[in-house]
């Protein structure tokens, strides 16, 4: 089973129709299922989609 990441705040932003300043801000405070690697944010696509169904939890 293949993980289906989104690199990066502006993919993130896109996937949760965000601006990418609101999405940096909300990966900084913690908001969203998403980590860091190297200086660049990562998130999985299902959990994000989880997360703003409202089955998903605070991130990592």
């Amino acid at each position: 089973m293949a993980i289906d990441l989104v690199w990066g705040a502006a993919d993130i932003g896109k996937e949760i129709n965000r601006k990418p300043r609101q999405t940096f801000h909300m990966l900084e405070q913690g908001l969203l299922p998403a980590r860091k690697v190297g200086n660049q944010w990562v998130a999985e696509r299902g959990k994000l989609r989880a997360f703003f169904l409202g089955d998903g939890e605070k991130a990592a």
